[in-house]
């Protein structure tokens, strides 16, 4: 009997993981132009040649003028590997947490959600942290070719090739700590937000468990995860994108060494950089996956999330 649990205990956790990652890949897909255009923002002042003033429109423009439509997606396959290793991961662990706690139903309090939410982002990211740089790099390629400047890599798998041979190991994980800050504070916002919204609105009976309640849910969850992870995200942004000059030399020592050139240099506001594109994102993104995710988890005979 105990095998039979085990096997059917492990089998449940598969479909999970599975259920998650093709629910992922369909929400970064759909929403992946914007997530240029955000990391385009959040990059625009680093260097003297980007003094005006630019912005989302201004952006998109320029994307299409030199690289076409295809241009938007630069950075797919990467931002796809990296979403077949995070999501799954924070998902079903705080999945597994939240009922460890609380097997019989959803008592706990959003400060514990949060908690939960936060370590689960983190464990998350340190994994899938190595496709977040290649995806960062080469967002910011096609920013470079538009300045007239050679790209750095030809590929997601070029990318990796030339990061370990003149960075090292160790240089996939570059801007790791900014990386699970911002993690640990968007998981926080979403996951115990999207859970606690969505226990709210059945509760008292605004809707029922459907895609009402899942899209009011995405979208609380999406505004307080933006707000809460957008400095982080401008900071974690700009240490994954520098590279090691041939001195080996880099602009940013460390992310706090970012985060008091950013404010010094481009002001507060700064840190806020991409804030629109980020929720613009972030909505749309929440929306198509969980939306597609409780309803993969219906066709698997799993229960709502």
């Amino acid at each position: 009997m105990k095998a039979q649990e085990f096997n059917d205990g492990r089998r449940a956790h598969t479909t999970k993981l599975a259920v998650t990652a093709m629910a992922a890949m369909a929400a970064e897909t759909v929403t992946f132009p914007i997530d240029l255009i955000k990391t385009r923002l959040q990059l625009h002042g680093e260097s003297l040649v980007s003094s005006r003033r630019t912005s989302a429109v201004r952006v998109v423009s320029e994307i299409l003028r030199n690289d076409g439509v295809l241009g938007l997606y630069k950075g797919l396959s990467p931002a796809i590997i990296r979403h077949m290793f995070y999501t799954p991961i924070r998902i079903v662990n705080y999945e597994f947490l939240r009922n460890f706690l609380v097997p019989a139903d959803h008592t706990l309090s959003l400060s514990s959600k949060a908690i939960i939410g936060g370590i689960s982002g983190v464990i998350a990211q340190v994994v899938a942290s190595p496709a977040d740089l290649v995806k960062v790099r080469m967002q910011a390629d096609s920013r470079m070719v538009s300045q007239g400047l050679q790209p750095r890599y030809c590929g997601p798998f070029d990318a990796f090739n030339k990061i370990i041979r003149t960075e090292g190991v160790r240089g996939l994980w570059k801007g790791v700590l900014p990386n699970i800050q911002r993690a640990f504070l968007v998981n926080m916002g979403e996951l115990a937000c999207y859970d606690h919204a969505k226990r709210f609105v059945i509760d008292n009976n605004i809707a029922n468990d459907n895609i009402y309640a899942h899209t009011l849910s995405s979208i609380m969850s999406g505004l307080s995860a933006t707000t809460l992870s957008c400095p982080a995200d401008v900071i974690k942004t700009r240490m994954m994108n520098q590279a090691a000059d041939k001195q080996g030399n880099c602009k940013y020592s460390n992310s706090y060494d970012c985060l008091v050139k950013t404010v010094k240099v481009e002001g507060l506001k700064a840190l806020w950089k991409g804030f629109f594109p980020t929720w613009a994102r972030l909505g749309p993104w929440q929306f198509v996956f969980w939306v597609s995710y409780e309803k993969f988890r219906q066709i698997a005979g799993l229960s709502s999330f």
